[in-house]
């Protein structure tokens, strides 16, 4: 058994879409008409065979309140892996990305910690 779509509840699939498309890197691999929304499904542009983000709509009053108290709480949704937080954490910067955790060290990884925009806290860590 293995891992290989993983959803993100969002507020917004468009803005979802270019947030993690043209901010984040990520890459487009389904976007396919559903009713009201979209299925849309994005890769990592280095693992175009793995594990897909779904860019879930929050249209569900369950998912609203779910994603409301992660974020007010401050707790990230998902984690993505970097090769260097530091240089990940200046890139993001320079796009506007808003860091409610600034690159820490615990122990053996470093982490930071940022709004998606979409109503989401994302960590990244470098292990």
């Amino acid at each position: 058994m293995k891992i290989i779509v993983t959803s993100i509840f969002v507020e917004d699939q468009d803005k979802a879409l270019e947030f993690y498309s043209e901010t984040l890197g990520f890459v487009k691999k389904h976007d396919v008409p559903t009713g009201e929304f979209r299925w849309i499904a994005l890769v990592s542009p280095e693992e175009q065979e793995g594990t897909e983000i779904l860019l879930e709509p929050n249209n569900h009053p369950a998912a609203k309140e779910y994603q409301k108290k992660l974020f007010e709480e401050g707790i990230p949704v998902t984690m993505f892996g970097v090769e260097d937080v530091h240089k990940e954490y200046d890139r993001l910067l320079k796009h506007g990305v808003n860091f409610s955790i600034e690159p820490t060290e615990m122990g053996e990884v470093t982490i930071a910690v940022f709004d998606d925009t979409c109503g989401n806290h994302i960590q990244i860590i470098q292990q």
